[in-house]
């Protein structure tokens, strides 16, 4: 996140262009009924691919400009983040989706491990990629990011292991350091000999046995420090 867009006041929204400020009719609804913007706010408004602009709030839906586009570098593909997490039962998927995102987190993978209770077909993973990527752009609002994390799954864990850069949660692993950008998380009954062995390494998440949510967001947090 920019410095400059941390510290703007009002809330923040996502519009599809920088050069035509409308605002889309659940956000709008949001923005005037929850939180009682009234004509002229302040707030921003952001592409969700890395630019952002001040605007003043107005009840049509279309807001108006009251600062120069900026640009937040993309950061470059040794500081990206990447936390893949094996898939949880009820709404809990989609609460790790929205941490994540609040962290910054650039991708986020879900995986299908040996060990994953919940099973799924193709039309319930596509709406719950859709669902996961509502919850990640309203996320992104709160938390004011720029950037729209990107959204991938579900993936069989054994093919998402196998990638070089990907370092599973684990114990007896080493610390997290700078280096490790990508982490990969465990259902609650934890990988299988099969999964661990497939893995090019592992990290530490430290000393105690964590709910597998509650590791991909602690992940998340040590890959955006």
């Amino acid at each position: 996140m920019s410095e400059q867009l941390a510290g703007s006041p009002g809330p923040h929204v996502f519009v599809e262009s920088l050069d035509d400020l409308v605002v889309a009719p659940q956000d709008l609804d949001h923005l005037a009924k929850s939180l009682r913007m009234r004509d002229g706010d302040p707030l921003t408004v952001s592409d969700g691919a890395g630019s952002w602009r001040s605007a003043a709030f107005s009840s049509s839906g279309v807001l108006s400009a009251t600062g120069e586009v900026s640009f937040v570098a993309e950061p470059e593909s040794e500081q990206q983040s990447t936390i893949a997490f094996s898939l949880t039962k009820n709404s809990k998927p989609e609460w790790v989706v929205q941490k994540l995102t609040e962290l910054g987190v650039s991708n986020i993978v879900a995986l299908v491990s040996e060990r994953t209770i919940v099973k799924w077909d193709d039309a319930k993973v596509a709406k719950a990629q859709s669902r996961w990527e509502r919850v990640a752009r309203e996320a992104a609002m709160q938390s004011h990011q720029v950037r729209l994390p990107s959204i991938s799954g579900v993936l069989p864990a054994l093919e998402w292991l196998a990638r070089p850069d990907v370092a599973i949660a684990h114990f007896g692993g080493p610390a997290v350091t700078p280096a490790v950008r990508s982490i990969a998380i465990g259902p609650e009954g934890g990988w299988s000999s099969t999964e661990v062995e497939a893995s090019a390494s592992m990290v530490s998440l430290g000393s105690t046995v964590l709910r597998a949510e509650t590791a991909a967001v602690a992940a998340g947090v040590l890959l955006t420090l």
